[in-house]
C-alpha cells in the first residue's frame, strides 16, 4: 500500500535519478526499504561503469545484500523512478524482494506489466506484488527533461561537426 512515507522514499529515488544524471547517465534511481529502514540504493551507473548490468535497481539490490548479509531481501520494498527492465525485473525475483513500486512505466522495455511482466509470470518461482505512478508525473518529467537536453545536445554537436567539416573542405 502507498503510503506518507512511500512518498519520501520515492523523493529520495528521484534524488538519485539526479545523481545519475549529474555523471550523465539516464536518471533513474532505486531505494530499498526494510523494516522502515534504507537497506540499499543505487543509481544508473552503466555510462559510466562500461557496465550493461549497472542500473539502479541492480546497485540497489547489490548494496542491500551486503547490509543484511544475505541475498535475499525478504519483505523488502523496492521503489524505483522508472518501470524495471527484464534484467532487473529477473533480479528482484530472485532477491526475493516483496514489494515493487515504481513511477513512470517504460512502454518500450516494462518488465512489470507495459510491455512484459516478469512479477507474475505462471514460471515465475517468487512472485512480487507491484504498484505502478507513485509520483508517476515527477518521475516521467526527469526522465522527458533528461532525453530532451540530450538531443538538443547531439543536435548542436551534429552542427558544429557539419561546420568543421565544411571549413576544413
Amino acid at each position: 500500500m502507498i503510503n506518507q512515507d512511500s512518498n519520501i522514499y520515492m523523493k529520495r529515488a528521484m534524488e538519485l535519478a539526479a545523481t545519475a544524471e549529474s555523471e550523465g547517465e539516464v536518471p533513474v534511481g532505486a531505494v530499498i526499504v526494510l523494516n522502515d529502514e534504507i537497506i540499499g540504493e543505487g543509481w544508473n551507473r552503466s555510462i559510466g561503469a562500461h557496465d550493461a548490468t549497472a542500473h539502479a535497481e541492480m546497485m540497489a539490490i547489490k548494496q542491500a545484500g551486503q547490509k543484511v548479509e544475505n541475498y535475499r531481501l525478504i519483505d523488502a520494498t523496492l521503489y524505483v523512478t522508472l518501470e524495471p527492465c527484464p534484467m532487473c525485473a529477473g533480479a528482484i525475483v530472485h532477491s526475493r524482494i516483496k514489494k515493487v513500486i515504481f513511477g513512470a512505466s517504460d512502454m518500450k522495455t516494462g518488465a512489470s506489466g507495459s510491455v512484459i511482466n516478469l512479477f507474475t509470470s505462471a514460471t515465475a518461482f517468487h512472485f512480487v506484488e507491484c504498484e505502478s505512478g507513485l509520483m508517476e508525473e515527477a518521475c516521467r518529467e526527469q526522465l522527458q527533461a533528461f532525453f530532451k537536453r540530450r538531443r538538443k545536445e547531439k543536435k548542436e554537436e551534429r552542427k558544429l561537426q557539419r561546420a568543421e567539416e565544411f571549413k576544413n573542405e
